[in-house]
């Protein structure tokens, strides 16, 4: 494997492990005891978590995309 592949096996596990510690978090939100919430909030912030994974994926699928046209040519 490259260096450059290592690298980013590496850089992106842990980026995944810290996010997804992260969102287990959100959990805490749902105590009674401490938060009050509606539907619509709830909603609201897991469509922004969504979109910004969407908007995410899709800056890698362009990259990818100019990758494989760099190579093409």
């Amino acid at each position: 494997m490259s260096v450059k592949s290592d690298n980013f096996k590496r850089i992106s596990e842990n980026r995944i492990k810290k996010i997804n510690e992260l969102i287990s978090k959100l959990h805490n939100l749902n105590n009674p005891s401490f938060y009050e919430s509606t539907n619509e909030q709830i909603d609201s912030m897991f469509e922004e978590i969504q979109n910004e994974l969407d908007k995410q994926k899709e800056i890698f699928a362009k990259e990818k995309n100019k990758e494989k046209k760099k190579v093409r040519l």
